[in-house]
Parts: structure tokens; C-alpha cells; sequence
């Protein structure tokens, strides 16, 4: 009998390369920008993108598609601010992919004229490793990770790190009393990556934000 091998993981990549292409075209039909931020659970994604909305909600016109195994908790978070939002729930599946994303777009189209809108934030499911071969059609591929996990944290994740455009460590203010130097993460960011740009930051204090809004805002 003959044997024929045949790489599934490889087909399922290549069918999600094409729908992400769909995906970005139809988001840049209509005009929008889509930032994708994805990191561990508590390193900040959520607030990093409340914080942008309510700082620039004036100037900007948003949406969320909030990704999750369970996506209500942030998807309640987003609806308070009054920005249109659609919860992808996971369930099982550790990470979105491009699939998935449209169809939240075709539930968020419902909701709202992409015409009208100016940035589209996509929150991926709270893992590091995961969501590394799936990209999901965003312009931008945002890392986040918080320095509350340890100066190891980005070493431990080399394939995120090469996917990514841009890479927060957030929680800059907790780093001192953990312990950890931040400029050690920045080090190990970019012998995996030396074409990331890196930005310090914290939600709290404020610090970064700024720099970090403007570089994800420009259209």
C-alpha cells in the first residue's frame, strides 16, 4: 500500500495567511487600522486599550473585538467606555485566529459602518504562545508583558517576540519592588528581535502612554 503523508498544521497555517490577508483588505476598504495586542493574562492589555480610548475617544473613533476563553469580562470593560465591541469566545482554542476574527467583524458590521470607524483593537486571548502563528490580519502585532512577571518573561517566548511590531513592558512602576530590571527585558527583546520597537510603560502612573498611544494611533 502507498503511503501519503500529509501535513495538516501546514495546510491550517496557509488557509489562515489567506484569510488574514482577507481580512486586513476588508479593514482597509473601509479604512481602518487594527492593532492586535496579545500577552499573558494581567499584563495590561485590557487596560492599556481603555486607557488609549478614554484619552483619545475625542479624536478617534474605535471598536473592540475582545478575545478570550470567556470574553464578557472584557467585553463589559469596553462597553462602558461606548465603544462598539463584539466578545470572541474561545472556548477550548487558545488563541484567535483570522476565522474567528471575521466573523466577529461580521457581527461587529451589524453593530456599526466601518466607514466610520478609525481603529479597530483586537485583544487576543491572554497567552504568549499560542497566538505566535496566527496572525489575524492586523496592521500591527502589539506584545505586551508586565514586569510583574519577571525579567525572564520575554526570553521564555523567543517565536512571539520575532512575530511582534511592538513590545510594551508595562507595569514599569512595580519593577523595582519585584526586583526586576527592566533594561535586562529590553536586552533580551532585542538580541530575539532587533527590529522591535519597545516601550516602557504603566497604566497607572501614566508613563509611556503617550508615546505608546501615537505610535498605535497613526494611521
Amino acid at each position: 500500500m502507498h503511503k501519503v503523508e500529509v501535513d495538516v498544521s501546514e495546510d491550517l497555517l496557509k488557509v489562515n495567511e489567506n484569510l488574514a490577508k482577507e481580512v486586513r483588505q476588508h479593514l482597509e476598504d473601509h479604512g481602518v487600522r487594527a492593532v492586535e495586542l496579545l500577552g499573558s493574562i494581567g499584563s495590561g492589555k485590557t487596560s492599556i486599550i481603555e486607557w488609549i480610548i478614554r484619552e483619545h475617544g475625542d479624536e478617534y473613533s474605535f471598536a473592540v473585538l475582545a478575545g478570550d476563553v470567556v470574553s464578557e469580562y472584557d467585553e463589559r470593560r469596553f462597553k462602558r467606555l461606548g465603544v462598539p465591541v463584539v466578545g470572541l469566545n474561545t472556548g477550548r482554542e487558545c488563541h484567535l485566529d483570522a476565522h474567528m476574527v471575521q466573523h466577529g467583524l461580521e457581527h461587529l458590521e451589524e453593530e456599526v459602518d466601518l466607514d466610520e470607524l478609525d481603529v479597530l483593537f483586537i485583544e487576543n486571548v491572554g497567552n504568549l504562545v499560542c497566538p505566535a502563528d496566527f496572525p489575524v490580519g492586523a496592521h500591527e502585532r502589539v506584545i505586551v508583558v508586565s514586569a510583574t512577571e519577571g525579567e525572564d518573561v520575554v526570553g521564555k517566548h523567543p517565536m512571539i517576540i520575532r512575530e511582534g511590531d511592538v513590545l510594551v513592558i508595562n507595569k514599569v512602576d512595580l519593577a523595582e519592588p519585584c526586583g526586576v530590571s527592566v533594561e535586562k527585558m529590553v536586552e533580551a527583546a532585542r538580541e530575539i528581535n532587533p527590529d522591535i520597537e519597545i516601550y516602557r510603560t504603566s497604566v497607572k502612573t501614566g508613563e509611556g502612554m503617550d508615546e505608546l498611544s501615537r505610535r498605535l494611533l497613526t494611521l
